[in-house]
């Protein structure tokens, strides 16, 4: 990962919100969890949530795919592993 693309990732990152959710998510696993499981587990108002799960998706951190009338988002663990990767890959 380059050091432009893993700053923009960790800007977004940067909002404890943001992070409750990411954590959220990977603690989840590769089945996620739909966004009223996240909204309820987080007790913060929708319209917030979509506002943070944008900033995250725009950053590639998390996915998201609609199920029907259902919206689950998954965490991109490639992405965050490479994001991990680049920060400590000279330890």
């Amino acid at each position: 990962m380059k050091t432009e693309e893993a700053a923009r990732c960790l800007e977004k990152l940067g909002h404890p919100t943001r992070l409750e959710i990411v954590r959220l998510l990977v603690r989840a696993g590769p089945e996620g969890l739909c966004v009223g499981e996240v909204q309820r587990h987080l007790r913060i108002p929708g319209s917030t949530l979509s506002h943070h799960v944008l900033h995250l998706v725009m950053a590639g951190l998390i996915r998201q795919r609609r199920q029907g009338r259902v919206l689950r988002c998954t965490p991109d663990f490639d992405r965050l592993e490479a994001l991990v990767a680049m920060l400590t890959e000279e330890c």
